[in-house]
Order: structure tokens, then sequence, then C-alpha cells
């Protein structure tokens, strides 16, 4: 093949990118075009880096003139299309894994030798500069036989904010068919034909996918293990190749391969040179990484850049790919008996939820704080209670009172499975921690979708939980009362996330009300006290070491309410005739200040905490070079001295709305809540730290 090569790319996902980096970089290869399911994402991509056609089709991809054809979709997917291109009469190269079964990767083998045709398999890390260091000093014999090797990778998770649930969360073995593929790849160049492997998943708490993997190894010269994860931070991508004369270190991230070997020196002086030799490698290896980087000599996904140099080279000279088919299908074979387990292990947690729903009344994070005290209180009243839950606990599958829809906020197709044949919706869920992705996929995206099957399924009552972020809090004086008339905050970005996505849902439910007449009531508690609640967020004081660090002199005023006593409110709220969009404020009438709560907080901790208060134009000089820093370096602070302000407020809350028309007073009380509110133990309350009874509320 001499002349100009032609490629066209399937799927126009996230690796579509670094493929098209790659193909730039090839001499005399030309990309004809991009084809994907999604005919805008197809063009964006087109658009993005100068391609000049999308596609509907592969077989219109083909037709127009292609000699070879790049599989960049999900791996379900990549038997099918690869058999497709190569009864067309093209070349492939797939993406990792070749396929999802051990059949199907011998019937791509098959059919590739029949149509003449080559098929290569992007197992890319084998290309990557610093696993061939590595083999390199392997092949020269620098630790002697290898006997064992390890493999980490720890990474975020992919990022999702609502819609069709993608195939990381949807398939419970997607991850391993992901990365684990990596894993036994590299495991199998290192220690020979794989024999045997015994995996092991688990999901993370409030988690819908196995986040958490293992695998035991046994292969031909050795044993191998693998921990992939999804929660451990930072990110890492570590090889340890170990020896019976050495250990090699590979940080496919930190970019350094480092060597500790056996020395002819006493056990203990030859611990402490070999620590001090590793570290000496790496601050010697890392400025040359660092310059390789920034001259261009190492990009991202460079394995993969020289993979896919090498199949070209090898296409143009009669040669097999550089990973053929034939290779890939032990891989696949290994990678699905653990895949597999874990599909059918969902499967078969699937099958314990009810197929048939009849309860009346859907509450969403049943598994929260809130959640959880709304749930016990609707079964105290005799209620049959459905819950949508990202993974739902023993105790709820176990609750014959309970129907158990397991989903995730953001899916529209779960949304509407747990809100249809409901009367009454207690929307409770939202995201209180996580990334910007988290923020906007369980509160926003999770708020539009209630909603939209609220109308869709008649639903004659929604009760709202919002909060008091939502409003213009650095404009509150300590002589304001505030009402539930008061501004809406005008500056959520500066905020924060929690802020910005707390507003965006509420006006989706006001819109909805306004709009479409959603019968929907809005409540908006302040900070929820009460047994198992943490008295110590980020508005009463910051630990340090030993001390809590309070804001200015601890007397700011703080909106707080009994966990029960909240629950009391959202239950009225649903007998009443307020469905008409109406808000109310739920905060309890006893005065409680942040020198209230860090007293508690000490008096309850097991630890000897001192409190200190830290002067606002200190606390100021510190927001502004913190903001100053993150100007230099291009990145949002992450506090700012609207931040701070707002999140001092000394208003007055003014309840009577809630008093009035739902007929709701603090039955419990905060005063009787503190004591007990960490870890039930009654704390020592000093004089001045008294909680006071404002006059009107």
């Amino acid at each position: 093949m001499t002349r100009t090569i032609r490629a066209g790319l399937i799927g126009a996902g996230q690796i579509c990118e670094f493929h098209v980096r790659a193909l730039r970089r090839v001499p005399n290869v030309e990309i004809v075009g991009v084809t994907d399911v999604d005919p805008a994402r197809a063009r964006a991509v087109a658009d993005r880096f100068g391609i000049r056609a999308t596609y509907s089709t592969l077989k219109g991809l083909v037709e127009a003139g292609v000699d070879v054809v790049h599989v960049l979709t999900p791996p379900t997917s990549h038997a099918a299309i690869t058999l497709e291109a190569l009864g067309l009469g093209c070349h492939v190269l797939v993406e990792k894994p070749l396929a999802t079964s051990k059949e199907d990767s011998q019937r791509i083998v098959e059919a590739a030798r029949q149509a003449e045709r080559t098929v290569g398999v992007d197992h890319s890390l084998l290309f990557d500069p610093f696993v061939k260091r590595a083999m390199t000093l392997l092949r020269r014999g620098e630790i002697g036989d290898v006997v064992a090797v390890d493999y980490f990778r720890c990474q975020r998770a992919p990022d999702y904010r609502g819609g069709v649930l993608p195939p990381q969360y949807d398939e419970p073995g997607y991850p391993f068919r992901d990365m684990g593929v990596h894993a036994l790849y590299l495991l199998e160049a290192f220690l020979g034909p794989i024999r045997d492997v015994t995996g092991q998943f688990a999901a993370s708490d409030g988690d819908q996918s196995y986040s958490e993997w293992r695998a035991l190894v046994r292969a031909e010269r050795g044993s191998g293990q693998i921990h992939l994860s999804w929660n451990v931070k930072p990110a890492q991508s570590l090889l340890l190749i170990q020896g019976t004369r050495g250990i090699v270190r590979v940080d496919l991230h930190g970019m350094t391969v480092t060597t500790r070997r056996v020395l002819p020196l006493p056990e203990m002086l030859q611990r402490v040179i070999n620590a001090a030799g590793e570290g000496a490698q790496t601050l010697a290896q890392l400025p040359v990484s660092v310059l390789r980087v920034a001259s261009g000599r190492i990009v991202r996904h460079h394995g993969l850049h020289d993979l896919v140099a090498t199949y070209y080279e090898n296409l143009r000279a009669g040669k097999p790919a550089p990973v053929t088919a034939e290779q890939a299908v032990p891989i696949v074979d290994w990678m699905e008996r653990v895949a597999r387990e874990a599909d059918e292990a969902k499967r078969r947690y699937m099958a314990q939820l009810p197929r048939r729903l009849t309860a009346p009344v859907l509450l969403t994070g049943a598994t929260g704080f809130i959640g959880r005290r709304l749930l016990q209180r609707l079964f105290a009243n005799g209620e049959r209670v459905r819950v949508l839950v990202r993974q739902p606990t023993r105790e709820l599958m176990r609750d014959e009172r309970v129907e158990v829809v397991a989903g995730d906020l953001a899916d529209p197709k779960a949304v509407d499975r747990a809100v249809a044949g409901t009367s009454l919706v207690y929307h409770v869920g939202a995201a209180t921690r996580g990334s910007a992705g988290d923020f906007e996929r369980g509160t926003v995206r999770g708020t539009h979708n209630i909603v939209e099957s609220v109308v869709r399924h008649g639903v004659t009552k929604l009760v709202y939980i919002s909060s008091l972020s939502v409003l213009h809090t650095a404009a509150i004086g300590k002589d304001h009362t505030v009402t539930e008339a008061w501004p809406l905050e005008p500056c959520p970005h500066k905020r924060g996330v929690y802020t910005e996505t707390k507003l965006e849902a509420e006006r989706i439910v006001l819109r909805a009300v306004r709009e479409r007449g959603v019968p929907a009531v809005i409540l908006r508690p302040g900070q929820v006290v009460g047994p198992g609640a943490a008295l110590l967020t980020a508005g009463v004081a910051q630990r340090l070491k030993g001390r809590l660090l309070i804001l200015g002199n601890g007397r700011t005023p703080l909106p707080t309410v009994h966990v029960d006593d909240l629950i009391d409110a959202i239950v009225q709220a649903s007998r009443g005739e307020v469905f008409d969009g109406s808000i109310f404020h739920v905060v309890d009438g006893e005065i409680v200040t942040q020198n209230d709560l860090a007293r508690e907080y000490v008096g309850t901790s097991q630890e000897r905490l001192t409190i200190s208060h830290v002067p606002r134009w200190c606390v100021a000089l510190g927001v502004l070079g913190v903001q100053t820093l993150s100007t230099l370096l291009r990145r949002p602070a992450p506090v700012s001295r609207y931040r701070i302000r707002s999140a001092s407020t000394p208003g007055v809350f003014d309840c009577t709305a809630a008093r009035e028309r739902l007929g709701w007073r603090p039955r419990v009380g905060v005063r009787r809540a503190l004591p007990i509110a960490t870890n039930g133990a009654r704390a020592p309350v000093s004089p001045g730290a008294r909680l006071r009874r404002p006059e009107t509320t």
C-alpha cells in the first residue's frame, strides 16, 4: 500500500480526540470522516478538528473511500461494527477491548482471515514509553527473574450530568472491561500467558455502579494483582514489577521508572540506600519528563500515538498489526470471566426489587439524614412508601413497608418509573458533596426529572425541600427580619455550587407551578440539627489540628431547626391546602450562635479541643491572598469575601407563614437537641452560651 491511506472514525466519544491527534502525526494518512449515533456529536468533532465530512452510517463512510476504520464505540458494539467493516472490505483498528466475548473475538479473527484484512487492537500501554523502559530493564536482567506484578489504577468517575445512563453507570461489568483489560495485557506481557483470574468487586456508598475492583492473576511465570478504584484520590497509575534481585516501579502518571536492587550490604543499610536512591531517581527523571511534555516529545495517551503509527507502518509493509486480534482473544476471555460475574451479581440484585409498584407515596433522598427521619415518620403514620435510591440498603430491601426503585435522580427513566402511580411526592434528594457535575446531576437534573414526571403522571402533590442558601444572605443586617419574600441570591456563582444548584432547582419547581400548574409546596429549612447531624459545618468553625477556628467573635446567630421539627413541618405541609407554589421558612425560634454550636461540639467530642476566634480583618486578608493566587494560576478561587459575608447572616428568620398556614411550631426545639446532637453525651454549657429566645419570630 503506497498511496495515501484513508481512515474513518466510528464513534465520536472521548477517545476519538486522541485517535484524531495520533492520525495527524502519521504521514500519508487522511481522515475521511466520522460517524456516531449522535449526529451532533459527530459534527462537533468534525468541526473541532477540521474533518471535512460526517456520515450517518458505517456503509456511508466506506462508500466515501476509506481503507481503515477505527472502532471507537462502547465495548459491547465492537464485535458487530468490526465484523461489518471487515465485510465491507476495510482494515480495522479497534479500541480495547476487542469484543465482550471469546466467541465474538474468534469470529473477528476468522472474518479477518477470510477477508484478508488486518485487525489491530489498541493495547496502548504496551507502547507507553515508561512501560517500554521497564521492559528494557527486565530484558537486561536488572531485577533477575520476574515473579510478581501489581497494577494499581485509580481515576475519577466519568462525568454524568443527566440523561440516558452511559455504559459506565448502566453496565455493571463495564469498569473492568474499560480498565481491567489494560491490567490483564500488561500482566501477560511481563508474566506470560494467564492461567487463572479471580475477581472481586464492590460498589461504594451511594453508588449504583461497581467502582472498586480487585483481581488475583496466576500466569505462566508468576502471579499478579490488580486494583482498580474510582474512589481513591488522587488519581494514579502504578505498575510494580517484582523480581528475584530487585523491584521496578513504573509511575505512569508521574512519568518515572525507578528501581530497588539487592545490594551486598547489611539489611538496614540496604533499605536506606534503596529508599534514598529511589527518591533521587524520581527527582532526576521528573524534570526531564516535564521538559519532554513541554516540547511535545511526550503527549497525552502517548502509547496510543505510537501504536497507531506502528499499525499504519505495518499495514504499508504488509506486516501484522502491532497487537493482533489473535493476541487479544485470551485477554477478552479472562476479562469477561470477571466482568460477567459483576453483570450477573447486579442482575440477581435487581431481581430482588419489586416489579409491580403500588405505594401512593414517593420519597427521594430516603438514605439521607432528613430522608431517613421522614421515612420513619411516614411508617409511624401507617403509610406505604416508595423510595428512589441509587443503591438500596439491606434494611430498605427487607422492609415490607417499602417499595424500592434503584436508580439515579438524573436518569429520567428511573425517575419516571418511581413517580408513575403515586399521588404524593416528597422530593428531598439532592447532592451534598462531590464535583460540580455531581451537584448538577443530583440537584438540578434530578429536580427537572421529578417535575417532568409529576406533570406526565398527574401527581396531585409535590413537596420540595429547598434551602435558605437560595436567599440573598449577604444583604441581611442584624436588624432585619427575613420573610419568604426576601430577595433571592443575585450572585450564586460567588456562593458556590451548592447555592447555585439549589437556587436553580427551586426555580425549576416555581416555573412549573407558574407555567404548568404543578401542585407544589416549597420548604426552606435552616441548619438541621439532631442525633446524627454534623454540628461542625463550615459556617460554624473550621478544625485545625487541636483548634476550632471561628470567624469573628462567634456571636452571629445561626438559623437552626431540629430534624424532628422539620419532619413535622414537611408532613403538615403535605396535608395542607398550600400546593400553589407557597414557600415556608422552617427555623426554630431559639437563637443559636457559632459559639453555642462550637461549645457543644467541644463538650461532646472525645478530643481536647480549644476554641479560637479569627478577626474578620485577618480572614479578609487571607481571602484576598487566595483570590490573588487563584487569578495568577487562572483557577477558580475556593473562597471569596462575598461567600464569607454570605455565611455570616445576623438577621432573624420569620416563620409566621409556617405557623399560621401549616400550624407548625417547634415541638422538640434546638435547646433540647444540642446536648445530644453529636454522640449522645450531654455537654456542659457555660452561662455565656445559654440559648436565647427572641421576643418575636
